[in-house]
């Protein structure tokens, strides 16, 4: 071989890096993404910046400035689209069947321990200290921090109304305050970093369920 020869062949043989490949840049984005969310929630927008998003991510700066202008631009890709996943909406709660009280404590437990979970006690927080700036922002499909649960109940509340078990002119209405009545102080003390035991949440449901009844049973 000439001089060199040897080392000009095992440079040829390493692979060239061009753009990478739609595997690779779907995990570029989600890795991105989560590491925004993280940063955000933990240090607000103001406290955030792009070089931290950037080395959290295990990306350049230049990659991370190609894809989002600027703070505000990443801030309104991630946040909204992180809301909308929370534990609590993107996935549809099981209603159950049979016996209405058992049903309703079962639909209850559900709602509470996804509101409760500490990725959406996390978001909230953000939500709130952000809430003006989220505002501004263009609305995420699902978005809607009652929808699914509220469905849920309707669709639960109407099988029972029809086999004339409940009594209830407005369905939406009814099943807004069963979520509020259940839902509405385990939310609050978590969003304060209290979170109630098992049995004080056991009592907390049978008693919402109880009044609620009390208002939708038919009258002798």
């Amino acid at each position: 071989l000439l001089p060199g020869r040897s080392k000009l062949l095992a440079v040829s043989t390493q692979p060239l890096r061009g753009r990478p490949t739609q595997a690779e840049a779907l995990a570029i984005e989600r890795r991105l993404r989560e590491a925004a969310i993280e940063a955000f929630v933990d240090n607000g927008f103001e406290g955030t910046t792009m070089e931290a998003v950037a080395a959290a991510a295990g990306i350049t700066k230049r990659t991370l400035y190609a894809k989002y202008a600027d703070k505000q631009a990443l801030f309104a890709a991630v946040i909204p689209r992180a809301l909308a996943d929370m534990p609590f909406l993107g996935v549809a709660i099981e209603v159950p069947d049979g016996d209405l009280t058992n049903s309703l404590c079962q639909l209850a437990r559900q709602i509470i321990e996804r509101l409760v979970d500490p990725t959406a006690v996390r978001l909230r927080r953000l939500a709130m200290l952000e809430a003006d700036r989220i505002a501004e922002l263009d609305p995420v499909e699902g978005a809607d921090m009652w929808s699914t649960s509220l469905l849920s109940i309707v669709h639960l509340l109407a099988t029972h109304a029809e086999a004339g078990e409940i009594v209830a002119d407005d369905l939406e209405v009814a099943a807004d305050l069963f979520l509020a009545m259940v839902a509405g102080s385990p939310t609050v003390w978590a969003d304060f970093g209290l979170f109630r035991s098992t049995e004080e949440l056991e009592r907390h449901i049978a008693r919402a369920v109880d009044l609620f009844l009390s208002g939708i049973l038919p009258r002798s």
